[in-house]
């Protein structure tokens, strides 16, 4: 296979550091990694397999495509659009979270962060379900141990699971089941384009499935930048640190980037 290196600009400013350490604290072994300020993960299409790895510099980021199939491409480069946020704008959100009071110092100091996005809309899923109440680390060990069991996300070998045999509480597994049927058979879309009204009534109304998780693949999956997720541990934590109270409506309609700044006030 030979290596294809493709630069692909971000709407700047843009915090390529902080979007890195997001995903270093959630890379799942045996499918992704962070290393000497790399990305790399392994991917797969209906043609074939692969790579990539996106290093992130001041105005974009430098891509690696290690494909075996050249056709995959095209695909693969949307999906690290996707991921990276490049084509989202962050200076409305700055300007407006900026001045609040509260969040205004952590905007000032990361003005180019930004909300990352999925690089498989099914794979978020399976990561927002897992990740119910659970530490970030602990979802990352147990969904290294789902991937290797099963092959990866494939949301049709998934459809096909014995819910009792994942390595979790047998009603979230029920739940994260359903929800692979539900795409496998098209019933639901995962991706930027979809209805987000209809993705929330579809999800909330499988069993296991609250409104966290919902709003989760809401934000990442769907790129809602007005999502605030309320009760989050980490949101919780940020707060309290910051001597301040949440009043998210004040943050409308910039709220994911709120908790992006939250979640990143606390660490990578």
């Amino acid at each position: 296979m030979d290596v294809e290196s493709v630069w692909i600009p971000a709407t700047e400013p843009f915090d390529g550091e902080s979007l890195l350490g997001f995903l270093e604290a959630r890379a799942v072994v045996g499918l992704e990694e962070v290393k000497g300020g790399s990305y790399r993960r392994n991917v797969s299409s209906n043609n074939a397999g692969g790579a990539v790895r996106v290093r992130p510099e001041a105005a974009g980021v430098r891509v690696e495509l290690d494909l075996e199939h050249g056709g995959d491409a095209g695909e693969a480069l949307a999906r690290v659009r996707r991921l990276f946020a490049l084509d989202s704008d962050p200076r409305p959100a700055t300007d407006l979270l900026g001045s609040d009071p509260l969040l205004g110092p952590l905007v000032r100091e990361r003005p180019g962060l930004r909300v990352p996005g999925a690089f498989d809309g099914f794979e978020l899923a399976v990561r927002a379900v897992v990740g119910q109440q659970v530490s970030v680390a602990g979802a990352r060990t147990v969904l290294g141990r789902l991937a290797r069991a099963h092959g990866g996300f494939d949301p049709e070998v998934l459809a096909e699971a014995d819910p009792s045999a994942f390595p979790f509480p047998r009603a979230r597994g029920s739940a994260l089941v359903e929800v692979a049927r539900l795409v496998a058979t098209g019933e639901l879309r995962l991706d930027p384009d979809a209805d987000a009204a209809e993705l929330r009534a579809r999800l909330l109304a499988v069993r296991g499935i609250g409104p966290w998780t919902v709003s989760y693949i809401a934000m990442r999956a769907l790129g809602d930048r007005d999502v605030f997720l309320d009760g989050d541990v980490g949101v919780c934590r940020a707060l309290a640190a910051l001597g301040g109270t949440a009043d998210p409506d004040r943050w409308r309609p910039w709220r994911s980037y709120a908790v992006m700044h939250l979640w990143r006030s606390l660490g990578t």
